[in-house]
């Protein structure tokens, strides 16, 4: 049973840290970010680097995210900026940027299996049971990832110009407010949560140009139910993690694998809104 718990509460964590990104952008940018998934999958591939050169493992995180932060604000400036007036275009684009960066990592990294060490091994005894440390200690990050992300929104200038343009963008901007600095810099930080969530994962999983696909549709429907709120987004994972999970162990993996696509739909007929919004 604390196994089980642990699963579940682990699970919930993955997702957090995964569909962070994501749900930053919709927020502030109102822009389905299609290449979500590859930004996951270079954070992998950055984690790979790092640790096959030799690098401390710690190492991949902060690297990761510093290669998303500048991938993320060249994209928004070279593809998604000119597209501001066509939503719809902009969202094609970056559906087709995932598969032009799926292509380039299969061009320089060839389609093998490829795999990142660990910053931490081996297991750690908690609730009178052995459980993997480092899936414990994704617990903690996603912990300190949603106070990090309350503070900056709520907390710094960049947080209230951002939520000003979450509320009327037009206003914002008569007001003195750069929006396009901020949807720069919004674009910048969901791409870098995004690499950084994936050298995050990786020490669990092996890396491959569609590592992150499969996270892509998961993070996608757990925004659409948090009603794109941190808040929101925690509770989202817990229920639907914990879903995932529970149905993984006691009916089937393979039925487990679409709980949470499922679950979001039904709940989403429910409440439209989301979870977070009456």
């Amino acid at each position: 049973m604390a196994t089980l718990f642990l699963d579940i509460l682990t699970t919930a964590s993955m997702l957090f840290i995964v569909a962070a990104g994501l749900m930053i952008i919709l927020g502030v940018m109102k822009l389905i970010n299609f290449a979500h998934g590859a930004f996951l999958t270079v954070g992998g591939y950055a984690a790979h680097v790092v640790t096959d050169a030799g690098y401390n493992a710690w190492l991949t995180i902060p690297a990761a995210a510093a290669v998303g932060f500048v991938l993320g604000v060249v994209v928004e400036r070279l593809v998604v900026r000119p597209l501001y007036s066509r939503p719809l275009d902009a969202i094609l684009a970056t559906w087709g940027l995932g598969i032009v960066i799926a292509q380039v990592i299969v061009f320089i990294f060839g389609r093998e299996v490829q795999f990142a060490a660990s910053p931490i091994s081996g297991t750690a005894e908690l609730l009178a049971t052995s459980y993997s440390a480092w899936r414990l200690i994704l617990v903690g990050a996603a912990v300190i990832l949603g106070v990090l992300l309350t503070a900056l929104l709520y907390l710094t200038r960049f947080g209230l110009n951002a939520r000003a343009v979450i509320m009327n963008e037009d206003l914002a901007r008569g007001l003195g407010i750069d929006s396009v600095r901020v949807r720069a810099m919004t674009f910048g930080l969901g791409a870098a949560l995004a690499c950084a969530a994936g050298a995050l994962i990786t020490p669990l999983l092996s890396v491959d140009p569609n590592m992150g696909l499969p996270w892509l549709v998961n993070s996608f429907m757990l925004v659409l139910v948090s009603g794109v709120a941190i808040p929101g987004l925690a509770l989202a994972s817990l229920l639907l993690g914990g879903a995932q999970v529970l149905v993984s162990t006691f009916v089937s993996p393979i039925i487990g694998g679409i709980t949470i696509v499922v679950l979001a739909a039904v709940i989403l007929r429910i409440k439209p809104q989301g979870l977070s919004r009456g």
